[in-house]
Order: structure tokens, then sequence, then C-alpha cells
């Protein structure tokens, strides 16, 4: 008798174990569908914010100058100088004429890459060609000026230029400009343009300039006008006096 109830309390035991382990299984596959769910969300929000926003493809700091046309470039070949080319002109739509090889696509592209384009056409015809590349009459730095400045246009960039500097350059500011909010816009990809608003009139007033912004090639700097300046051409006659005392 005794040993059928040890028996049965055995069983009861083993029972209760199946049914606990089986209980904790089943809370931790809850539990983990339920971490794996909340995580989910923000991801795809993520996913969804960032295809609703895209962000610019920013260019590096030092990048190196890209053909265009108009450029033209000297071509030397150390082991072959038949192939020589002097003034290698870009056309306008970005193809150059090369002795032996014909019309092969350049603009856009940068010197080394130039090199290893000619180096690849060339190999065609030659076993393993030394090419150097060097430019010759190339789009110079510049940045351009305009709204109310004295000299609005094009100026070439030599050196560190700030943009009060360029201001000055451009033939300064005129008696409409607008000295708080002269634009700067800075093209930093292909389909996108920064523009920073700089108050030239604070640095001025203050004698700090550590705010004074160095240009980079292709910069644009737009001043526009002051309030007054456009609505002064509406001031009626009769109420000059308000504006201007008489004497």
């Amino acid at each position: 008798m005794r040993a059928v109830f040890a028996i049965k309390t055995k069983l009861i035991v083993i029972l209760m174990s199946v049914l606990v382990i089986a209980w904790s299984s089943s809370v931790a596959q809850e539990e983990r569908a339920s971490s794996a769910s909340n995580s989910k969300p923000p991801a795809a929000s993520a996913a969804t914010s960032a295809e609703a926003t895209p962000l610019p493809h920013l260019q590096p700091r030092d990048q190196r100058y890209r053909i265009s046309a108009g450029d033209s470039f000297d071509l030397n070949f150390d082991l072959s100088p038949e192939f020589n080319q002097t003034a290698v002109t870009v056309q306008p739509d970005g193809f150059v004429t090369l002795r032996g090889v014909g019309d092969i696509k350049v603009e856009g592209q940068t010197v080394p890459e130039l090199t290893g384009t000619v180096r690849t056409a060339y190999d065609k015809i030659l076993h393993a060609p030394i090419i150097s590349v060097v430019l010759k009459d190339f789009e110079k730095p510049y940045f351009i000026a305009d709204g109310q400045i004295g000299k609005p246009g094009k100026y070439d960039l030599r050196g560190q230029v700030t943009l009060t500097e360029a201001l000055a350059i451009a033939g300064g500011l005129t008696d409409k400009a607008k000295h708080s909010q002269v634009l700067l816009f800075r093209r930093v990809s292909d389909q996108w343009m920064e523009a920073k608003l700089i108050n030239v009139k604070q640095m001025e007033k203050s004698g700090n300039l550590s705010e004074d912004p160095f240009l980079h090639p292709g910069d644009m700097l737009f001043v526009p006008k002051n309030t007054f300046s456009k609505i002064e051409r509406f001031i009626p006659v009769s109420s000059a006096g308000a504006f201007f005392p008489l004497p």
C-alpha cells in the first residue's frame, strides 16, 4: 500500500514539474514576442522618416577639382611620345578627341580619374602606357556677389577671403543694403544648396570678426534691400516732412 502511494506521489511531482516547465516556456515566448513587437515600430518609423526627409550627401572638405567644358590639358606619354598632345580641350558635350583612340567622355572627372580613363583607352593599342596629365587652362576659383553692393558680379577667389573682405572686393554695401541679413549660398552637393544668414552689422558694431566665414569656390553672396529702401518710392510728397524735418 505504501509502495503504491509512493509511486502516485512521484507521478504527481513529475506531472507538476512538467506543467511548471511548460508554463515557464510559454511565458518566455510571450515576453520575447512582446519585446520584438515593441522594438519594430521605432525602426519602421525611423526608416519612414529617413525616406521622407533624405539628408544631403555632403562633399568632402578637400575635394579635388573636376574637369568641366572648356578646360584644356596636356597629355604626355613617357614611352610613346608620338601620342603626346598639347592643349586638349574639353568640348561642350564633355568629350575630348585623342590621337589613336578617338572620342572619350572626361567631364566631371578629377585629374587622377582622367589619367585612369586615358590609360584604359590606350591599353587597347599600347602595352602598359605611362601617362601623365597636366591641366593647362581650367576654371579658376571664384565667388559671386549680388544685390545691394557697389559692383555685383563674378570675382576670382585668390587665397583665403572672408565674407566681409569679399563684400569690400565687390565694391562694398550700398546705402540701401540690409547689413544684418547678408545671405551666403554654398553648394554642398549636386542637389543641395546651403544658405546661411550673416549679421554683418552686428560683427562690425561689436568689432568681433571671429564669426566672419571664409569663402569656398563657387560661393554666392546676396545682400537684400533694407526695409526703408523697399517703401521709399511709395512715400507721398505730402508725408515726406514726417520723415525728413524741413529746415
